[in-house]
């Protein structure tokens, strides 16, 4: 499921040979940010932060509960916080993810927004199977429209996204961002235009992209947890990936060999 995700990624790199000249922030780990939403408090968390071959997140709900945990996992330089990204860094992030487990939800990657870790989803959900992306900044886009895809519970996929800023940042030449699902069959959104953030909060949030600062990495929901009691659910994420594609300085020019720099 690799070489599709490992093209597309080599094509940003050279898509962004203009105008690349400083490095975006590259994480040496991961920080899982437990119960964003935690309608079941006393549910029994188990957290394995293996990073980045594992991260596996379970949660067995126990009554009283309501209608969703979220537990969110972020890439971070030091275990603690999530690393910020700012609108003109490039870069792209993947994972072979996988939901497990006895209850249903949703689970996949995430570039959430400057103003909230629950948004900002590549959602893979059960039990109807609906994959989608949505929310925060992120374009919408739906694979199960699309494409026809439906994920099967405790299978692995393979969930990317690519980030390219531009020079530019404006309605002409907005940053875009690319959506790839692969389950054997890759298929990808091509890449997707940005509309503008808002003018009054610019500065300091920027326009035309991610915005100021941006968080990436994955998350788990149980949903309808009062109706499953002593049931689990367990979010899986594997083989992580993190590539810098460089951060774009308007009016800088980079070579061909700076670009390919940026595999090291």
């Amino acid at each position: 499921m690799k070489r599709f995700s490992k093209l597309i990624i080599a094509v940003a790199l050279f898509a962004l040979a203009a105008g690349s000249a400083l490095a975006t922030p590259v994480p040496s780990t991961a920080v899982v940010i437990p119960r964003v939403f935690n309608d079941a408090p006393f549910s029994v968390l188990v957290v394995d932060n293996s990073y980045p071959s594992l991260i596996e997140i379970s949660d067995t709900c126990v009554v009283p509960a309501g209608w969703a945990n979220l537990h969110v996992w972020r890439f971070s330089n030091d275990g603690v916080s999530a690393l910020d990204f700012l609108n003109g860094d490039g870069f792209a992030i993947s994972a072979d993810v996988k939901i497990s487990g006895t209850a249903n939800g949703e689970a996949g990657m995430q570039i959430a927004p400057w103003w909230s870790e629950a948004d900002g989803r590549f959602n893979i959900r059960t039990p109807d199977g609906e994959v989608a992306v949505f929310g925060g900044r992120l374009p919408f886009y739906s694979f199960t429209a699309n494409h026809g895809k439906s994920y099967v519970k405790d299978t692995w996929v393979r969930l990317s996204m690519v980030y390219r800023p531009t020079n530019q940042m404006n309605a002409t030449n907005p940053a875009t961002i690319e959506y790839i699902y692969d389950d054997g069959s890759p298929v990808s959104s091509g890449e997707l235009p940005f509309d503008e953030g808002n003018p009054s909060e610019d500065p300091p949030h920027g326009l035309w992209g991610l915005l100021n600062p941006a968080h990436a990495g994955g998350y788990m929901q149980f949903n309808n947890m009062s109706g499953s009691a002593d049931l689990t659910l367990v979010g899986s994420w594997s083989e992580i990936s993190f590539q810098d594609l460089g951060t774009v300085v308007a009016n800088e020019e980079s070579t061909w060999g700076g670009v390919k720099a940026l595999f090291r």
